[in-house]
């Protein structure tokens, strides 16, 4: 029996996983992503992380016929990663692939973070029944990944970038250094950073950042605006509220663009706020689509925080998709 590593490496987590050739889990590790050093450092991680799922299936690295890394930024031919904006000082190239190879002892292929998740999803999870979908990972930034008649489409090696397709001219920076783009009111990242300035220079109020202390995080995770909402948290209601409405504007111009049968909704906001919140996003689609009675059906990502690292594993070896 083959089995295989697969690596999902996030804003705020790298959730590792050892798989058998038939795709059940048998190890598995999560850990966080640094937030200082560089390239290295998160390597660093990336490789404990592998490294315990292993130990937790009982096999070691080197023998295991590859481990497949979804890794935010663009990848060439040879697994090297470029401006993966969101994780510390990763401006320029990093040759991922090749030094996880010699740290784990077996052969590494990366793929795009959101890419993978998306042919999870399509192979394995909520997107089985459609033949073109639009996967949109909400959680640290905005990614999307695309499939079109049955095959993943890259294009040029950029493709999916939903998080900056402009939701409004002469909006919010963006952290690509644009503005207006999606991301910059729908991302984590940025609605921390809206959340702070209103809170810090505004006055509102809000136990955001009281509940990130009492819970031992440095930042305001996907858990944390659950719990706000469960403490009916206005601020963070009403940043949520305004993230949903660029998610609508957004998903809506590339659906009428592609016309795709399906949008997934994944990510850690995105898995972590669920069905009321998808239903959310595809009410605010509804105003911008061109096609607007026949919308796409929009479900939630139904592998949960494991999509991204089994999609990495199909980098390396492509299962029966079932049509169930």
């Amino acid at each position: 029996m083959a089995t295989y590593g697969g690596i999902d490496l996030g804003g705020t987590k790298i959730q590792a996983a050892v798989v058998d050739d038939a795709f059940a889990v048998i190890g598995s590790a999560r850990r966080p992503t640094p937030t200082s050093g560089g390239p290295a450092d998160v390597a660093q991680e990336m490789e404990g992380a592998l490294r315990e799922a292993a130990r937790a299936a009982g096999v070691e690295p080197s023998s295991l016929a590859g481990v497949g890394v979804g890794s935010p930024g663009t990848i060439d031919e040879h697994g090297a990663v470029t401006s993966a904006r969101n994780l510390p000082d990763w401006q320029g190239t990093f040759p991922l692939a090749d030094t996880l190879a010699k740290a784990l002892g077996c052969r590494v292929a990366v793929g795009n973070d959101v890419q993978v998740a998306t042919d999870a999803e399509f192979r394995l999870g909520a997107g089985r029944e459609h033949g073109s979908l639009l996967g949109v990972f909400w959680g640290t930034g905005g990614g999307g990944g695309l499939i079109l008649n049955g095959k993943p489409w890259t294009g040029r090696g950029g493709a999916g970038e939903i998080g900056h397709v402009v939701v409004k001219i002469d909006g919010a920076r963006c952290t690509c250094g644009r503005r207006g783009c999606m991301e910059a009111y729908a991302g984590r990242a940025a609605m921390e950073r809206h959340v702070r300035k209103l809170h810090e220079r505004k006055g509102r109020e809000t136990d955001m950042f009281k509940l990130m202390r009492e819970h031992g995080s440095t930042r305001l995770t996907s858990g944390i605006w659950a719990r706000a909402l469960e403490h009916h948290d206005k601020l963070a209601a009403h940043t949520l509220e305004r993230a949903v409405r660029a998610l609508g504007a957004g998903i809506a111009s590339v659906v009428n663009v592609l016309d795709v049968e399906a949008v997934i909704i994944g990510g850690g906001l995105g898995v972590r706020l669920g069905h009321p919140y998808a239903e959310r996003i595809a009410a605010a689609m509804q105003p911008h689509l061109f096609a607007d009675q026949r919308p796409p059906k929009v479900h939630v990502a139904a592998l949960g925080d494991l999509g991204g690292a089994l999609g990495a594993v199909l980098l390396l070896a492509s299962p029966t998709r079932s049509t169930a």
